[in-house]
């Protein structure tokens, strides 16, 4: 057995994943998967312990993601730990089982049609926690990203009230370009960045102040400078970005991280950089309106005589994944059957799902193991997960990511079809 970042005890033996998939019922618990960026600085609103936000040592920075549900490695340079980011399934004997190999192994035992479709599981979400707002950037669609041999990245977020006890430095988000922007100005800002100092290029864009228990469509090619908000962000499987603000945070950055996902002949290329913009999205005078996503409750939830529980749609507005809220009121119970895979969460309270504990943290040290994220695999999701809040006074809320085409929402006649439309 390997070692995976703080985990001992890595395997991926047939034999240990079979375990793993039958000892839960096809519900599957997950192991934390802490990210550093070495040009974040944490925000420190993920519930890691305040001594263990720099485990990794110098040039790594500090943790201010978590991703979950991932069949993906991050991209952190040399130094990366060959399963950052990776989600690790936790066995029953504490065995820690890669979650790309379970999945290679259990194939659409585990997640239906969608390892047919795209031979793993396609997207992941994760905590994005920075204390200050990130640089401008865009994230490539499927046929520029494709140049470099990796997948398009549409993204969305949602801003859980549980972990946005303080805004950061800079509680607002720029997206994409006001109506009136030239691509002459586009370009221009584009070579001040490699000019250096700061190209002030979100003089042409505008900033939203951001909500809490609310969201937002990032479709890929839209530039955005995402808010120092502690954020959940369903997306598709992919790491790739191209920054365009030379200046963010009292620090340059880098011509690289301008290049990084450019294909080799094209650095250099602003035109190019140009090119992959999404235009028409970028300088949508309708924008708010086509992008902006406040929850919606499900038609199930609303359609339900049952009180002990509400589910409301969080994520809506993208073909590529969705995510849900569940809400379980103090000593409730309920079973919640899906058509498809998925993830979740928990971000308060404590309880059981199919009899297993989840309880969402409180404070947590790196390389200690938590209760608070499973994977439901497609036939447990299907027989339907019992969900019990045992606390006599606080909810049990689930943050639920899935992959795409979920069928519940393409069926869902209530409010969000209207929002969809």
């Amino acid at each position: 057995m390997s070692k995976a970042g703080p985990y001992e005890g890595v395997t991926s033996t047939e034999a240990s994943i079979e375990r793993a998939m039958e000892a839960g019922g096809g519900v599957l618990r997950l192991a934390p998967a802490w990210v550093p960026r070495s040009f974040c600085t944490p925000g420190k609103r993920l519930r890691l312990h305040p001594d263990d936000y720099f485990p990794l040592g110098k040039d790594r920075g500090g943790i201010d993601e978590r991703w979950f549900s991932s069949a993906i490695r991050a991209e952190n340079g040399p130094l990366t730990d060959p399963f950052e980011g990776l989600s690790l399934v936790v066995g029953p004997d504490g065995e820690i089982i890669p979650f790309d190999e379970f999945l290679a192994h259990t194939k659409s035992a585990a997640i239906g049609g969608l390892y047919n479709e795209f031979g793993t599981w396609p997207m992941y979400s994760k905590f994005f926690d920075n204390q200050f707002p990130l640089p401008f950037h865009l994230h490539q669609k499927d046929e520029h990203a494709a140049l470099v041999g990796k997948r398009g990245k549409p993204e969305a977020y949602y801003f859980p009230p549980q972990l946005n006890n303080h805004g950061g430095e800079f509680p607002y988000t720029f997206f994409g370009f006001h109506p009136e922007t030239t691509r002459q100005q586009v370009l221009d800002k584009l070579q001040g960045f490699l000019r250096g100092g700061d190209n002030r290029i979100t003089e042409l864009s505008t900033a939203y102040r951001i909500t809490p228990g609310t969201g937002w469509d990032v479709p890929p090619g839209v530039l955005h400078a995402p808010a120092s908000m502690c954020t959940y962000e369903p997306q598709s499987a992919s790491d790739v970005f191209a920054m365009t603000e030379s200046w963010s945070n009292n620090r340059e950055v880098p011509d690289e991280l301008l290049w990084k996902d450019i294909p080799a002949d094209r650095v250099g290329d602003l035109e190019f950089v140009l090119e992959i913009m999404d235009w028409e999205r970028n300088v949508d005078p309708e924008f708010w309106s086509h992008r902006f996503t406040a929850p919606v409750e499900t038609g199930a939830s609303m359609a339900s005589s049952d009180d002990r529980y509400t589910e409301r749609w969080i994520t809506y507005r993208s073909s590529s994944f969705s995510a849900k809220e569940l809400t379980v009121k103090p000593g409730g119970e309920v079973t919640i059957d899906e058509s498809d895979a998925y993830g979740f969460i928990a971000v308060d309270g404590h309880g059981d799902i199919n009899g297993l504990p989840v309880a969402a943290i409180s404070s947590i040290r790196y390389g200690q193991l938590s209760h608070d994220e499973y994977f439901v695999t497609s036939s447990a999701a299907r027989e339907g997960v019992r969900v019990r809040n045992t606390s006599p006074s606080a909810d049990l809320v689930l943050l639920k990511h899935f992959g795409p085409g979920n069928s519940e929402l393409a069926a869902d006649n209530g409010p969000v079809s209207g929002e969809r439309a």
